[in-house]
């Protein structure tokens, strides 16, 4: 019942607010099976001889090319991946005149799947590739196959922000700009753990902040809503 009276809750939220912004993480696209990072069962719990992190990372990326694709492969490249009930609601909300941005820390492009227009990806996107020779670009099915440039046989760099590298200004400020004007702040599936992607919910000068994660965050305690559930099984029962 207390679930139930929390999801009444957030529907009276949304239907009360006309400028609503949310800001989502793994969690958003677990229901679409891609695994997260941080949960029990997530990829950096799982045994690597190399941590992911470090894999992951810009000079791992430029030293050992062939090991950083074999693993971006087989753990980052979820292109039959789907959107699932929270990416749907999500674009319900905007194509509504509710929702006016998306602000993601996810690189699967599934928002834009559902299709939701607004979207500022804060770490980038698998469907963005280019050469680091000739800039030729090349979509995520590509890359299932090769990293080199059928041009120019160039290095292929995935659009995607490593560790050791800067989020896109442009993007930046995009995300903080929408988040600073929202007078609902929807956080979703994310545990709050990355920065500097989890420092822009500071931006939030709003009426209501509601955090929907099956697991604790920092911020818990600031939210006005808490709800503790999947969230493609929240959002899902949203009336648009």
């Amino acid at each position: 019942m207390e679930e139930e009276r929390k999801i009444e809750e957030l529907q009276r939220l949304i239907d009360t607010h006309e400028n609503i912004v949310f800001f989502g993480g793994a969690g958003v696209s677990t229901e679409s099976g891609i695994p997260d990072f941080r949960s029990v069962d997530g990829l950096y719990h799982q045994k690597y001889d190399v941590p992911p992190e470090t894999i992951l990372s810009h000079s791992y990326f430029l030293r050992y090319p062939e090991k950083f694709y074999a693993f971006y492969r087989d753990k980052m490249l979820p292109v039959g991946a789907k959107p699932n009930a929270a990416h749907k609601k999500l674009a319900e909300l905007e194509a509504a005149g509710k929702l006016k941005a998306i602000v993601t820390q996810n690189i699967d492009g599934l928002h834009q799947a559902a299709g939701s227009r607004n979207v500022y990806e804060l770490h980038g996107s698998i469907h963005r590739n280019y050469c680091m020779k000739c800039h030729k670009f090349f979509d995520a099915s590509y890359m299932l196959h090769s990293a080199r440039c059928e041009k120019c046989g160039g290095m292929i760099k995935p659009d995607v922000v490593l560790y050791e590298e800067s989020l896109n200004e442009k993007v930046l400020d995009g995300a903080i700009r929408s988040i600073a004007a929202a007078d609902l702040l929807i956080v979703g599936g994310t545990s709050l753990a990355v920065y500097p992607a989890a420092g822009l919910l500071q931006y939030f000068r709003g009426d209501a902040l509601v955090l929907i994660n099956k697991g604790a965050t920092p911020m818990d305690n600031n939210a006005d809503l808490l709800i503790q559930q999947p969230i493609g099984q929240v959002l899902g029962s949203i009336r648009v």
